[in-house]
Formats: C-alpha cells, sequence, structure tokens
C-alpha cells in the first residue's frame, strides 16, 4: 500500500488572522518533519530538542481493519483492532496507523506505544455522541474524585496511559469531539460523572501532538498529565466561546508552540505539580483571558516560559493567581501582545503571588512581574 507524502503548510499573514480556519497553520520546516512512507528509523530532533520525531519503519491503514469514512458507519471496532494488532506485533521501528480522507465515527480508543496516528488531509476522526458507549475510569490521584462531579470520570476520546513514543500527527486532519451534546448535559446538570476530555495521555513520554485541528472537544482539549517530554505545535483548537471549560492545553512538562486558539479559554496547570512549561507562537481570538494560570490547591508552579503570542478580542490581558502557601515562581513572559474587545477598555491584568519576568508585554503587565527593558527573558 502507498501512502502520500506529508505536505509542507503555509502560514497565513497576519492580514488574514481574522478569517481564522483550519488553513491557519505555521510553516513546518521540512528537515523538521517526515514523510508517512519512509521505510527507516532514522530519527530527527525537533527544533524544542525533547522529543525525536521517529520515522515509522511500518504502516497500516484503518481501512485494512474494516474502517469506513462515510460519516455513517461505527469505526470502533476498526480502531481498536488496528491499534490491537500495532501492540501485538510490536515491530521494531513502530507502526503508523494511516486515516485517508473521510469521516470516521467511533467510540473512544486508547493508543498504544511506538505508534503514530496520521490524519491525511481532508480525514475526520469523528467521536460518538452516544453517552453509554464511553467507558468509566477512575479520578485523578491529584484530584481524589472526578472534576466536576464525585466519582469517577468518562475515559477521553483518545486515551493512553503507560505508553512512550506516541505521535498523532498528519496533514491537518480533523478530531472532532463533537461536543454539544456534552455541553447541553453539563448545563442542565444532568452528567452524573465528569465529562471527558478529547486527547488525554497519563504516565506517558516522548509524546508530539502536531499538525492536526481539534475541535468541539466535550471537555479540555489536550491534557498531558503525569507526563514528561511532551510536544503539542503546530495545532489548531476550534471550539464555541459559549462552550464550557474546553480548554485549550492543560499541560506538565510540556512545549507548546505555533497554536491556534479561536473562541476558546485556555488554562495551564493542573495536578501537583506544574513545571518547565514552555507556551510560544500562540494566537488567539475573541477569549475571556489571554493568559490563566491559576490553582485552587497547593501545587508547585515554577519555571513557565510565554512568549511569541498575539491575541485580538481579548477581554482579560492574563489572570496569575497563585497561592500564599504555594505562589508561582520564575514566570516569564516576551513578545505578547493582546488588544481588547472593540469599544472596550484595554485589557487588565490581575496577579497574586508570582514572581518573575516580562518583555515587550502589552498592555503591561501587573509590578509583580519585573519589567525588562533589553534582551529577552525566554532566551
Amino acid at each position: 500500500m502507498i501512502f502520500p507524502p506529508s505536505r509542507t503548510l503555509s502560514f497565513l499573514s497576519k492580514m488574514m488572522f481574522p478569517l481564522l480556519t483550519s488553513l491557519l497553520f505555521m510553516l513546518l520546516n521540512s528537515n523538521n518533519y517526515y514523510g508517512c512512507c519512509a521505510s527507516t528509523t532514522k530519527e530527527v530532533v525537533t527544533c524544542s530538542n525533547i522529543v525525536p520525531l521517529t520515522q515509522r519503519a511500518h504502516n497500516i491503514s484503518i481501512t485494512d481493519f474494516g474502517g469506513v469514512g462515510d460519516g455513517n458507519t461505527i469505526n470502533t471496532k476498526a480502531f481498536k483492532d488496528a491499534i490491537s494488532k500495532i501492540q501485538e506485533t510490536a515491530k521494531k521501528g513502530g507502526t503508523l496507523l494511516y486515516v485517508p480522507a473521510g469521516v470516521y465515527r467511533t467510540g473512544p480508543f486508547n493508543l498504544t506505544s511506538s505508534m503514530t496516528l496520521y490524519l491525511a488531509s481532508g480525514a475526520v476522526i469523528k467521536a460518538s455522541q452516544e453517552s453509554s458507549t464511553w467507558p468509566l475510569i477512575a479520578p485523578l490521584p491529584s484530584y481524589g474524585r472526578g472534576r466536576e462531579n464525585p466519582g469517577g470520570r468518562y475515559i477521553s476520546f483518545i486515551h493512553g496511559d503507560g505508553l512512550q513514543d506516541v505521535i498523532i500527527t498528519g496533514e491537518n486532519g480533523i478530531i472532532d469531539g463533537q461536543g454539544e451534546v456534552w455541553w447541553h448535559m453539563h448545563r442542565h446538570k444532568t452528567l452524573k460523572y465528569t465529562r471527558p476530555g478529547l486527547i488525554e495521555l497519563m504516565n506517558s513520554k516522548n509524546i508530539i501532538i502536531s499538525n492536526v485541528v481539534l475541535k468541539n472537544s466535550p471537555f479540555w482539549n489536550i491534557h498531558p498529565v503525569y507526563c514528561s517530554n511532551v510536544v503539542v505545535r503546530f495545532v489548531t483548537i476550534l471550539a464555541p466561546h459559549e462552550s464550557p471549560n474546553t480548554d485549550g492545553v492543560d499541560p506538565e512538562n510540556v512545549l507548546a508552540e505555533h497554536i491556534n486558539l479561536n473562541n476558546i479559554k485556555t488554562n495551564i496547570g493542573r495536578g501537583g505539580y506544574i513545571k518547565n512549561i514552555t507556551v510560544s507562537n500562540v494566537y488567539m481570538e475573541n477569549v475571556k483571558t489571554g493568559i490563566r494560570i491559576s490553582s485552587n490547591a497547593l501545587t508547585i508552579v515554577k519555571d513557565i516560559i510565554v512568549r511569541n503570542m498575539k491575541g485580538v478580542k481579548v477581554h482579560q490581558a492574563g489572570s496569575l493567581q497563585g497561592l500564599e502557601k504555594s505562589p508561582f515562581t520564575n514566570i516569564s513572559l516576551s513578545d505578547i501582545n493582546f488588544s481588547g474587545v472593540s469599544g472596550s477598555e484595554t485589557p487588565s491584568w490581575n496577579c497574586s503571588k508570582v514572581s518573575g519576568i516580562a518583555y515587550q508585554v502589552s498592555p503591561l503587565p501587573c509590578a509583580e512581574l519585573i519589567n525588562h527593558q533589553s534582551g529577552s527573558c525566554a532566551n
């Protein structure tokens, strides 16, 4: 079977920002990417120097396992069978699971180690809206209960636990959580358990999520928890402005860069400790809060870098809320520009129990962050 090569994508000029669509992607240097038909195991280090981009030695297609992209067929068995095959064979060099153009409805499924989930141009993996088909899993230990309700929580649409060397990428295919039904149940308080996220990886390492479009997540979009060496880059995340708690990336030990956010709320920080986070090259539009770092538990939050960020129609520039016994430290902001909603006041900052530095940030950040006049705090 022959798979198409990956495509180099163009980033729209700043004049096109108001027309944010799934085409909004940064130019990806060809030296940092790979063709999905590669047969070698040569590794190329990403520009973040964190996780190697692995060229898979083996390729399979979802259609080999009965997958049908007609928008009606339920493909849960096809995805589970394909990933089970990857897990069973555990071939040297890993395996790429190719999803060709089409709309593939499916229930939630688990990934496995040493695999790439590759969405071709025009491919859509669409979540089933029947909540009865979503398994329940235990709450996170750092919460001790469900995030929204006591007890367990629904498993994320794409899930993984205890994995390593996992890539979710492609030619800007779409992962659609079809979150409307979950938002409706949440608003009407008819859910007994916490809503599912779109992608959650637990206790895992060496993860890349790139060149995909995430839309309409039932809850948080990307949640790497108790993970290390995670890169999120060249990703577009879309959800209606009124969608509840559709955070973009809730990371721990993560580099997130070249991210486009449209009409969503973002929140950095969940779990027992939040450190060594880099977020860069982000465009956002029509958001409540541009940068929000908050905690309602005695977590350690330190060594956070946020740089090269632009936002329009931002209602509040930032909210950095540490705790008396657990202040946020070494927060670095640079090259950030937020403009407010037309006719409203300049977006403000709200800070408490936080320390760090800032450079070329507009509007001016809170006094707790020392404003450096030369150099970049992120370098």
